[in-house]
């Protein structure tokens, strides 16, 4: 080996014992040597070729020029495109001494779970003061209407109210939402273990919804409930599910139509199945991947008219995967809709 060249082999070695990916260049500009989580970054055929070929991004391009020429130590995002989402790293480059050689020891860590994390928060934070300011924007004008011009007109002044007492029930259930929501993830790891008849909650959840489907000019089917159905699970929360599951129908079901609770609970099935089913508008396919997301809302105007949240879904969501089951959501326009939840009978 010549002197200034550095050991491949002993580079490869080394490298092979970190648990991160690393890569490391020599003073030529090639690729020395990378582990396997490294190559897996870089693609095949990569050693020993110019590192700018592997590494195109101009950040970490003159981080490592910085290490190799100037000995100075510093950091840069590296991004690989995803399918779904960007895979982003933070590349700590190190000048290293091999040899007699100066090299840029490059250590990838991994930081997309911490980025979607802060998106996550900062979109969640963003949502909710939407949420809030409309009505809270329309009671400070309401206000300010009734303390000015509105003072002395009775009229106005009911009607006023009336709306004032709609805003801030819209941001009761708003403030109820968030912290059940709260609530659920907290405990979505621990799964229930009361025995649960999800016949007698059905029941009971249709009970308290008769004076809604009267009103709305509805009609209520309940099919397969009439026989013990039970499960681990927890009744408050089950009955949580129900009640938004059959609210959503109710709203958004056709005037004059039928919402149908159906349980599937047949012995030799390891799934106890539950279908709330309206004959509604129906829902676009391109919606229903999103529905569960915190906010979303196939028409904003029409669930904000209706008092939605848009958490409902999302919450039903959590409860659901706490007691180890799924939801299955099924609808085109103009064929109505079907919600199934899918819950393990052990």
């Amino acid at each position: 080996m010549e002197t200034g060249e550095v050991d491949r082999e002993s580079a490869q070695a080394v490298l092979s014992g970190i648990p991160l990916p690393v890569v490391l260049i020599g003073a030529d500009d090639r690729i020395v040597a990378a582990n396997a989580a490294g190559e897996a970054i870089l693609g095949p055929g990569q050693i020993d070729r110019h590192h700018a070929l592997a590494l195109r991004q101009p950040g970490l391009l003159a981080v490592i020029e910085a290490a190799l020429r100037a000995g100075t130590r510093a950091e840069a995002p590296y991004v690989i495109p995803g399918p779904s989402h960007e895979v982003r790293y933070r590349v700590t480059v190190s000048p290293v001494s091999v040899g007699e050689s100066r090299c840029a020891l490059c250590t990838f860590e991994d930081i997309t779970e911490q980025e979607l994390v802060g998106q996550f928060r900062r979109d969640f934070v963003a949502n909710v003061s939407h949420e809030l300011r409309t009505p809270l924007t329309t009671l400070v004008g309401l206000i300010e209407t009734l303390k000015g011009a509105a003072r002395d007109d009775p009229a106005a002044r009911d009607r006023f109210l009336s709306i004032m007492e709609r805003e801030a029930g819209r941001m009761s259930r708003l403030v109820e939402d968030l912290l059940s929501l709260s609530k659920v993830e907290a405990q979505e790891r621990q799964r229930p273990t009361a025995s649960v008849n999800v016949a007698e909650l059905i029941n009971a959840a249709a009970a308290s919804f008769w004076p809604a489907v009267t009103e709305g000019g509805l009609s209520l089917e309940i099919l397969g409930a009439d026989a013990a159905a039970c499960i681990p699970g927890d009744a408050d929360q089950l009955m949580q599910v129900l009640q938004n599951l059959i609210e959503n129908a109710i709203k958004y079901g056709g005037a004059g139509g039928c919402v149908t609770l159906a349980l599937h609970a047949q012995s030799d099935a390891a799934m106890l199945r539950l279908d709330v089913v309206d004959d509604g508008a129906g829902i676009e396919p391109m919606h229903l991947p999103r529905l569960t997301e915190r906010f979303y809302r196939v028409d904003d105007h029409r669930s904000r008219a209706k008092g939605g949240t848009g958490l409902g879904l999302a919450i039903v969501k959590h409860i659901i995967s706490r007691h180890r089951g799924w939801l299955d959501i099924d609808s085109a326009p103009g064929k109505g809709a079907r919600f199934s939840v899918y819950l393990p009978k052990s």
